[in-house]
């Protein structure tokens, strides 16, 4: 079956480029040309992944996002944004978008990011069902419990309310405590992006909110280390 995709964008001459070429990669479209119209199809819809303008009429991408992440839905959502502040980028982040791209944007480029965001969740899909051992479900790090069959974190035997993102990304470094991991190696293994180049604030954005759950204290982690310089590593405490 194709995977869907809904292209949320006010410009129509962008909406029409988007939907040929995601048609010719096999994929189907549904748009919206603007945000109300847009959450209402996020909604019904269930599209595989969101490729979304910040400004829309009605209601803007930031509103629309969040509202979609309120509704408890793991959608990959890809931002659309002409804008280069940082802020607009990392806000977007906050509230729960995947990736951002900034216009104009290579078409390949835009075209790999969909197909990255869209395995990495057939990959997840498809985890709870796959073969193995307890012991390979489930990788106890000290005070940390990832059990990879129930796509769950455990803090002291206390449920971590992850979002899907900040699970994968978790486990990642869990399954190699102590190992220093570059952003751009996270950008490659956690968000499918293969030989990332590029700008890795989603890395330090995930980070920052997945410290926010784990640690006692967030601005002393003792689990999500930084190695100034280097990347990042999972401490396993005693």
């Amino acid at each position: 079956m194709s995977k869907k995709i809904l292209i949320v964008e006010d410009e129509k001459n962008i909406v029409d480029i988007l939907a040929f070429n995601l048609g010719k990669e096999g994929y189907d479209t549904l748009e919206a040309y603007d945000g109300e119209a847009g959450l209402k199809l996020a909604l019904e819809k269930d599209p595989d992944l969101i490729l979304l303008d910040l400004m829309l009429p009605r209601m803007n991408g930031f509103d629309v996002c969040k509202a979609v992440r309120e509704k408890n839905r793991s959608t990959p959502i890809i931002m659309l944004t002409a804008r280069e502040e940082e802020s607009d980028k990392v806000f977007g982040l906050e509230l729960g978008a995947d990736d951002y791209i900034t216009k104009p944007f290579s078409m390949r480029e835009l075209l790999a990011r969909v197909k990255a965001n869209i395995r990495r969740t057939e990959m997840l899909t498809a985890q709870p069902g796959e073969a193995g051992s307890g012991e390979d479900q489930r990788m106890e790090r000290g005070r940390i419990l990832v059990d990879v069959a129930l796509l769950m974190a455990f803090k002291d035997g206390k449920a971590l309310d992850l979002t899907q993102r900040e699970f994968e990304l978790l486990k990642f470094m869990a399954a190699q405590p102590e190992k220093v991991f570059s952003r751009e190696a996270l950008m490659e293994h956690v968000w499918n992006y293969d030989g990332y180049v590029g700008d890795v604030r989603a890395v330090d954005v995930a980070v920052r909110r997945l410290r926010e759950k784990v640690e006692d204290d967030p601005a002393n982690p003792k689990f999500i280390i930084t190695r100034r310089g280097l990347g990042y590593l999972f401490h396993q405490e005693g």
